[in-house]
Parts: C-alpha cells; sequence; structure tokens
C-alpha cells in the first residue's frame, strides 16, 4: 500500500512505483489485492435482518469465527435463513461454482478457459436437472425454494459485493433452484473421469494391454492423473476440488470407546484451497436438529450429527461411467447442438455438442485425448434423474442407522461409502450409488463397443440392492476409498491403494479404546505402511549397488513416517523422483505417467527392478543414488520440501496468484497417508493442492460432543478477521465444538442476530 509519510497524511510519497500504485487502487477489483482488515463485527453488522420474507423471527446465534447457529420455527424459515448465510460467508466462491457449472469461467478468465468451458459444456450437467425437479417431493421442492429465495434476498439487501467481484469482473446474478441442482451435479462428477482421461493418452501405446491390466490391478489416484497443460491442471483441481474424491472415516462400537458412546470420525480429502469447500453450521426447526458440514451451495448436510445419529463418509469411485467408442454407430442418431462461449476481453467462441444414445461425445473437446484418434461418447449415471437432496435431508432426520441407510434410496453420485454410528449402540456402513447394472460383470478394456449388447446397461443398481456392515465383531468400521467388500456387483475399478486402510485399521486394531483426543490424533498421522515396506525392500538391492551407505541406512530404519521432520521420508521421495523414470524409460519414449501413481509403485516397482540382469540393475542404481545423494544434501527432512499453501483459489492464477497467497508452511503427511497431502514424484520443493482438509469427530455418549474444523476459516470474504482464523487450529489438531444442548449453544454462540419478518 502506499506509505503515509512522516506525518502520516500522504504528502511524504511520490515515488513512481507509489504513483502507479495511486492510479491502480482507482481500477475495479483493486481491493481484491490489498483488501482492508474486516472485524467480525463489522461481517455481522453487514447482515441484512430487517423486513424478511419470514413467517417469524428466526435468530442466528454466532460464534467468534463466525460459525452460525440457526433457530427457526419452520422448515420453510431454515432453509430460507440457509439461503442467507450461504451468500453472506460465501458469495464470490458461489459465483464461481455456479459458472463452472455451467461453463462459463471463460466469462471471467477469458479465452485461456476456453477450452475448460467446451469440455464443462459437453459434459451438461445440468442435462439431467428438468426432470430431477418433476420428481422431487414438494417438501424437498419447497426447501430448496426457500432456500434460493434467500440466496437472491441477500443479493437484493447486501450491499457492496465481494472484493473479487470487481477483479473477474462478475455481476450479481439471480438464483434458481436449477443453478443449486446443477452446482449439486457439479460436485457429483465421477473423479474416475480423471483416471479415463490418463489412460486415454496411454490406449495407442504398443504396452497398453499390460498398462490397462496394470491400472485394473493397482489402482489409479484419480487426483494426480493430468501432469501436462495448465487447463488440464485446472480442470483436474476442479473435479478433485468439488467431486468429493478422497476422505477417511471411522466409527467404533460402544464397547471400544472410553465414553461408553459410538464413536465417529471423519475427515473429507478434497483441493486445498480458501475459501473452504464446506461450510459448518448448526440449524434448529420442527424437523431438523443438526450440525456438520454443508458444501457451500446447496443445502444439505454431507456429514454432521443429529441428537440420535452422527455420520461421515468417502468417495466410493463406483463405476458410475462407461465410455463407448462410437465412431462407426449411425450418423442418424447423432444429435447436433451449437453453443456460445462468451470470453472476457474477447470475441465469442462458437462449438458444437454432439450427443448420441451412448451419450455425449467427449472426444470432441479440444482438452482431451482423441484415444487412438477415435471418438469416445460419455455415460454417465449423473445424466439421469436421481434425488441427492431429498436422501441427504432425510439423513439428518434419521432417529437409528436403520433409518439412516433407507435414507438413500433415491442417492445417485458421487456413490458414497457412508458410516453412521447411533446413540443405541450400532455403526454401520452402507454403499450410498446408483450403478449401472452391465450385461457383464468383466470390464476387458477402456472402451467399451456399443455394437455389443452386453455393454449396455440394464438398469440401474441402488442402495438398498447394495452390500452394507452393521456391529462387525471388530468393533469398528473404516473406509479409506477402498476396494469394498466381494459383490455380485460390479462396483468400481480404480480404487485408492490399501496404504490409508492398512494404517487405519493398524491403529483400530492396536488398541482396546478410544477416546475422541484418540481419534483426533488417528486424523493427524502422517505413517504410510506401504511406503515402509517399499523403502526396506529397496535397501537391500540399494546396498548390493555399492553407492551412498548413508542413503541406504536412512531408507532400512525408517517407519514410514513423513512427519515434517523427517530427514528418511525426504531421502525417499528423492529417490523415487530419479528411481522411477531410470527404471520405466526406454530411450526411445518417456515413461508412462501412470508409473509414477502409488498403487503401481507399491506393487511393481521391486518386481520390475529385481527383472533387470544384475550388472544392468547395480548400474542403474549407482546413477540413482548419486543423484539422490546430491539433492538429498538440499532437503534435509521432509518439511524443507513439502509445503502446504493457505491461498486463496485466485492463488492459481499467473503472476498475480502470489499475492493472494497468506502463508505456506511445512506439512507432514503424504499420498496415502491418514492425514493425507497429495503430491506427485518430488525433488524440490513443492505445494500440495489435494487432501486433508476438513475434520469431524462426534461422540454419541453426548449430544454435545461434536468436533470440527476447517482448513482455512468460515467467511469467504477477503480480508475477514475470519477468512483463515482455523488454520493454527487445524495444523494443532484442535477443533470447534458444536453442541446441540440449548444451554451449550447459548453460551458458546454469543453473538446473536434475529431477523424479523416484514410486517
Amino acid at each position: 500500500m502506499v506509505d503515509s509519510g512522516p506525518n502520516g497524511n500522504g504528502r511524504g510519497t511520490r515515488s513512481p512505483a507509489a504513483l502507479l500504485l495511486r492510479m491502480i487502487g482507482h481500477l475495479p477489483g483493486f481491493a481484491a489485492f490489498f483488501p482492508p482488515p474486516v472485524p467480525l463485527e463489522t461481517r455481522l453488522a453487514a447482515f441484512p435482518s430487517k423486513g424478511l420474507p419470514c413467517a417469524d423471527v428466526v435468530r442466528i446465534r454466532w460464534n467468534p469465527y463466525q460459525v452460525p447457529y440457526i433457530q427457526a420455527r419452520s422448515d420453510r424459515d431454515l432453509a430460507f435463513a440457509l439461503g442467507l448465510v450461504h451468500a453472506h460467508l460465501r458469495e464470490g466462491q458461489l459465483a464461481l461454482l455456479k459458472h463452472a457449472a455451467q461453463g462459463r469461467l471463460a466469462e471471467i478468465f477469458g479465452p485461456p478457459a476456453t477450452g475448460i468451458d467446451e469440455l464443462l459444456r459437453i459434459l451438461d450437467f445440468g442435462r439431467a436437472v428438468d426432470a430431477i425437479m418433476e420428481r422431487v417431493p414438494a417438501d424437498t421442492h419447497a426447501w430448496l425454494g426457500a432456500f434460493v429465495e434467500g440466496l437472491n434476498h441477500y443479493q437484493g439487501k447486501a450491499g457492496t459485493p465481494p472484493p473479487e467481484f470487481g477483479l473477474l469482473g462478475l455481476r450479481r446474478e439471480p438464483w434458481t433452484v436449477a443453478d443449486v441442482l446443477t452446482i449439486s451435479r457439479l460436485m457429483g462428477a465421477d473423479v474416475n473421469w480423471l483416471v479415463y482421461f490418463t489412460l486415454l493418452r496411454e490406449e495407442g501405446r504398443p504396452d497398453w494391454p499390460r498398462i490397462w491390466a496394470r491400472a485394473r490391478e493397482a489402482g489409479v489416484d484419480s487426483a494426480t492423473s493430468f501432469r501436462t497443460s495448465g487447463d488440464e491442471r485446472v480442470l483436474s483441481a476442479l473435479f478433485s476440488g468439488l467431486g468429493r474424491s478422497g476422505s477417511n472415516s471411522v466409527a467404533l462400537s460402544p464397547w471400544k470407546s472410553t465414553s461408553g458412546g459410538a464413536l465417529i470420525a471423519s475427515d473429507p480429502h478434497l483441493g486445498v484451497s480458501l475459501p473452504n469447500a464446506w461450510l459448518l453450521l448448526g440449524a434448529q426447526s420442527p424437523s431438523y436438529h443438526v450440525v456438520g458440514l454443508m458444501p457451500a451451495g446447496v443445502p444439505v448436510f454431507a456429514l454432521g450429527r443429529n441428537p440420535f445419529i452422527a455420520w461421515g463418509g468417502t468417495n466410493l469411485r463406483a463405476l458410475a461411467s462407461d465410455l463407448f467408442d462410437v465412431g462407426g454407430i449411425d450418423p442418424a442418431s447423432i444429435r447436433r447442438e451449437p453453443f456460445l462461449i462468451r470470453r472476457r476481453f474477447c470475441f465469442p467462441a462458437r462449438r458444437i455438442r454432439r450427443y448420441t444414445p451412448f451419450g455425449p461425445i467427449l472426444s470432441d473437446a479440444r482438452l482431451l485425448p482423441r484415444g487412438g484418434g477415435k471418438e469416445w461418447a460419455l455415460s454417465w449415471v449423473g445424466h439421469h434423474p436421481s434425488d441427492e437432496v431429498t436422501a441427504l435431508l432425510a439423513a439428518a432426520r434419521a432417529r437409528h442407522c436403520g433409518e439412516f441407510r433407507a435414507s438413500f434410496t433415491e442417492f445417485g453420485v458421487p456413490g458414497q461409502n457412508l458410516l453412521c454410528a447411533d446413540s443405541r449402540g450400532n455403526i454401520i456402513q452402507i454403499l450410498a450409488s446408483a450403478i449401472p447394472a452391465r450385461g457383464e460383470t468383466s470390464y476387458p478394456d477402456l472402451l467399451r463397443d456399443p455394437a455389443d449388447p452386453h455393454t449396455h446397461w440394464t438398469g440401474i443398481i441402488r442402495t438398498p440392492q447394495l452390500p452394507y456392515a452393521l456391529n462387525p465383531r471388530e468393533g469398528y468400521l473404516a473406509s479409506a476409498n477402498n476396494r469394498p467388500v466381494e459383490s455380485d456387483v460390479l462396483i468400481g475399478l480404480f480404487f485408492t491403494d490399501s496404504d490409508r486402510i492398512t494404517r487405519l485399521k493398524e491403529i483400530l486394531a492396536g488398541q482396546e479404546k478410544f477416546s475422541r483426543q484418540d481419534l483426533a490424533r488417528l486424523q493427524m498421522d502422517t505413517r504410510s505402511p506401504a511406503a515402509r515396506n517399499l523403502a526396506r525392500e529397496l535397501a537391500p538391492l540399494l546396498r548390493a549397488a555399492g553407492q551412498e551407505e548413508w542413503i541406504v541406512a536412512r531408507l532400512d530404519t525408517w517407519d514410514g513416517d513423513y512427519r515434517a521432520d523427517s530427514a528418511a521420508a525426504a531421502a525417499f521421495e528423492i529417490l523415487l523422483y530419479y528411481l522411477v523414470p531410470a527404471l520405466y524409460t526406454d530411450g526411445r519414449r518417456q515413461a508412462s505417467a501412470l508409473l509414477g501413481q502409488w498403487g503401481f509403485l507399491t506393487k511393481y516397482l521391486i518386481p520390475d527392478l529385481e527383472a533387470l540382469p544384475p550388472a544392468r540393475r547395480a548400474r542403474l542404481l549407482r546413477h540413482v543414488l548419486r543423484k539422490t545423494a546430491r539433492r538429498a544434501r538440499h532437503y534435509a527432512v521432509w518439511g524443507d520440501m513439502h509445503r502446504l499453501d493457505a491461498a486463496h483459489w485466485l492463488g492459481r492464477l499467473p503472476v498475480l496468484g502470489k499475492i493472494f497467497r497468506l502463508a505456506r508452511f511445512p506439512v507432514g503427511g503424504s499420498r496415502e497417508t491418514p492425514m493425507k497431502t497429495a503430491h506427485g514424484l518430488v525433488a524440490t520443493r513443492h505445494g500440495t493442492i489435494y487432501g486433508s482438509q476438513a475434520r469431524h469427530i462426534s461422540d454419541l455418549s453426548d449430544p454435545d460432543e461434536n468436533y470440527f474444523v476447517l482448513f482455512g476459516g468460515q467467511d469467504g470474504w477477503l480480508g475477514s478477521a475470519n477468512f483463515a482464523d482455523q488454520i493454527g487450529l487445524w495444523r494443532q489438531g484442535n477443533y470447534i465444538r458444536m453442541p446441540l444442548r440449548a444451554e451449550t449453544i447459548a453460551a458458546e454462540f454469543p453473538l446473536p442476530i434475529d431477523l424479523e419478518p416484514a410486517p
């Protein structure tokens, strides 16, 4: 900012830089670069509270973190107040989500976003919205309508929009129920798409059959699939950041709990940027008494607690999409739809979307690979109607595990592996998903043949037909995107490596009883059994090469803990960075990007090394060890390399992005540790943008024992005191209590605002 001079009057500065800053300061959006500090009192004073279209007074209690507890005398008034709260706390984020869901990012970012918009329009997240609105129950439609009314009322009554509106050229637009459902469908994007798009780059390789077989056996991490263009990294961040693509969740029976009540702990793994993808809040009305996390822009609790149950979950990675090679189908069956992409600072771009009986032709999108020059269409269950909003509203009202399971009969996307604990002492794990019924249970190749009737869908399999687990004798349930139980239904293809679930079960089986504090430590655990095992298997092969014994010694004794101060973790990752391309590049063509995936490394790296002739293996390992030793001297411990950014999502912009970075700090964890901080093959300082970014623990013995924390803060307003005030809590393993008892709510949420209806 401009220096005020010796007398504080601003007249002491006449430098060219200062004058330039003054000139820029008059431009629209300047406040986004240098937002003034905004205290909590100022933010709450901006909340509209008079003359509202409510049936009765609604009280919103706030705590010092600007977390609201809404108390309404009708469900309709609660939904309306939720719309006000979402708009107040995340108006800028909601505008971005709306543009992304509708494929309108080029209206914000200009021509560079054209390719992303083209793909988003072809994916057509709003395709099933009209059919969904026709089939949802009347009370769900009323709930969504009241929420949208709250969004629009806030926009109409609020003053200046968030700072990023001016920078990005955004204008306030009216909201509709269709907008909210389209955002919900974007959040339901199939994380397998990122895997498919990566595999399509490999489909034409001579060794494709081997790559496909290994992908099926080892799994592929959907979060780190793109490694080439900036557009692709943005797309990957969009889908992994919004598609509920990771997560851990555990539930313990009362006899495994020190309190005598069932326990549950969940931590979603999504894109790490500010504001957080979740809103933390409490809500009370005649039908609801619940605390938990809501996705920004959608009025449902994805995980949380009511007086009777608590729930969480992880992405199932369900096989909800198929790719069909449609190059040979009847051209008369293809429908063409032109569309226009409006672009900031440029003329519009005209594109065409083509529909087939097997879905839209995604290979028309210039951003995606052609898969050996083939034309391929996407069949996705999300293009068919399902009712996630009604399901999650019913779950928030459930009184026991049986009612919780019954809530998800019409749930579709994204497929979830949900855990629930109830006050009766039950714990349950269900598969909440819509999975196509196929004529075959095998999956011989990535691209399906539309001429083969066995590849066609014959129906949709839903939660009541899928397996579940109730009160296991071990006393605990755990989920970490791992391969689920065996089933006659082909549930999925690409599950995550078993590393996280192995570690979670190792912890849960290794202790007789657990407290809430024990589960908090579990959520911050940074140990990888697979990394420990791989390092110890590598050590004798490296030792035989006769180089850099100090590197070998670190790996040989490492316990697999990716603590920020671990020297062995840094050496191990640097070694992998040099070893993988050295092993798999044949001199003519680079190795498949898939070979850097964790599941591939843990399953195939040692056998592939051992398959080399001994002399060649020794030469390769000596070369790799020399490079590793040189680089490891620059990065003594893992935290020297592995960093976590606390940054607004505008921090991803080129050049100007660094202005929106609040902090970058060393962090522990890795790709598949319980505290997940994902990364690829790395040997220099790097940031993680995907992984653990929210936490929840509930103890069913006490309605007040519910704890949550967000990476970042509750308020999305740049400059707000609550924009990033939970980062310290998150780093230290602390939480915000979200009670259910009236007297505790009044004590811990001491800042009330009464919303008064219009006379």
